[in-house]
């Protein structure tokens, strides 16, 4: 039995499917500009059973069709459970192993943690710590699916700082000790995928690992990737709670999320910058005032920007900055001109894409570099949660596929 307590064995949800390579799907948040992905992996899957027709991709919320889209979800839902589908496997862990699009493996551990130990405000000190801003404007879309869903599909990947990787890495010598309950490639690049299912012995050799790694720690995990999927599955606890004063909710499914462990040394974990591309109605007028907020110049400073618009780039470095971080202040005043003047902004991954999808009229892409991985448990030690959508792990091809699955009902 670990001693820790955030992250422990689920019981997770595996298909029973044919054909395994239509099943996982990337994570709903990625390819938010480039509708022809969702429509390609649409054609992929055709009219197999997927993941693809459990979940909401965000390129669709907002939009006069995204209330029966989640109803159709939920309707998918209950009828994969009625045509057992899924299979259980009760308080149990899975070791993950992933060839990312560019060859690289990288390791996982498949559990749950508890809400309990999460807290997404600025100044928490929980044990599972967020890593960036939170915006509140996102969750209602989600809570509204998970709030009449009876699974998760999570796509949430959640660090450790094990530098000397004692915890996961270990368990690569012992894939012959463990049952394979899944191997597939996974559709439109995303690479290849395989789950072990960890025996009784591996499961100790686990928790004795991770136990040691959070002794002594304030904050031994913080999130990578998910962060609005964790914060929606922890607003959706929290109103189960006030809607049931009284009730004891200690055990109950919702008190957990599914999601993957990985360690934020990996060497398959490279962080890159998420880029911002703006629609104003005046890009000019949008340049020059953020030009005179932050003073922008040719200057070298600690914080720079490179801007795209109309094929031409300038690079330039901030004087005045709103923030600690170059993508904080430009962030900053972009929410800032949005709220008083309107516009809408979106974030890409990939300098290919932010490039040409900032030739398009009234389109600007501000360009960053990324932050080192280890500058990350310090920096949210000191300064809480980092500017929304400051980093991403990998490409848009290597994020999670949904593929386990687990009752919240």
């Amino acid at each position: 039995m670990a001693k820790q307590t955030a992250f422990t064995a689920a019981d997770i949800l595996l298909p029973r499917v044919e054909d395994m390579r239509k099943w996982p799907v990337v994570a709903c948040d990625q390819y938010t500009s480039q509708p022809e992905y969702w429509e390609r992996a649409s054609n992929t899957v055709a009219g197999a059973p997927s993941t693809l027709r459990l979940i909401l991709p965000e390129i669709y919320l907002g939009k006069p069709e995204t209330e029966a889209r989640i109803k159709k979800v939920n309707e998918n839902i209950r009828e994969y459970i009625s045509e057992e589908i899924f299979k259980e496997y009760k308080n149990s862990y899975i070791y993950v192993e992933r060839i990312q699009s560019d060859g690289v493996l990288r390791q996982g551990i498949v559990g749950k943690v508890d809400l309990e130990e999460y807290d997404y405000s600025p100044e928490s000190k929980s044990k599972i710590r967020a890593t960036e801003a939170t915006v509140e404007e996102r969750i209602p879309a989600r809570l509204e699916i998970r709030t009449d869903a009876e699974i998760e599909l999570p796509h949430i990947m959640i660090l450790i700082d094990d530098r000397k990787k004692t915890v996961i890495e270990q368990l690569a010598d012992r894939r012959s000790s463990m049952l394979k309950v899944y191997e597939t490639e996974l559709m439109l690049g995303g690479g290849y995928v395989t789950g072990y299912l960890l025996g009784e012995e591996e499961k100790k050799i686990f928790e004795s690992a991770l136990d040691e790694y959070c002794e002594g720690k304030e904050t031994p995990f913080a999130m990578g990737d998910g962060n609005h999927s964790l914060a929606t599955a922890k607003a959706h606890y929290e109103k189960l709670k006030a809607e049931n004063p009284g009730k004891d909710m200690s055990d109950h499914p919702a008190r957990y999320a599914l999601c993957e462990l990985t360690n934020l040394h990996s060497d398959a974990l490279k962080f890159e910058a998420i880029h911002r591309l703006l629609r104003v109605d005046d890009p000019y007028r949008f340049i020059m005032e953020m030009s005179m907020e932050l003073e922008l110049s040719g200057l070298k400073s600690d914080q720079s920007v490179r801007i795209h618009r109309n094929y031409s780039t300038r690079d330039l470095y901030i004087r005045n900055p709103l923030s600690e971080l170059s993508v904080g202040s430009v962030q900053a005043f972009i929410d800032k001109y949005i709220k008083e003047n309107g516009g809408e902004v979106d974030y890409i991954h990939g300098t290919d894409v932010i490039k040409r999808l900032s030739t398009e009229p009234g389109v600007i892409g501000f360009e960053f570099l990324p932050i080192k991985k280890e500058e990350l448990f310090p920096a949210v030690m000191k300064m809480g949660a980092l500017p929304r959508k400051t980093f991403s792990m990998g490409s848009a091809a290597d994020k999670r596929y949904y593929l386990e699955a687990r009752k919240i009902r």
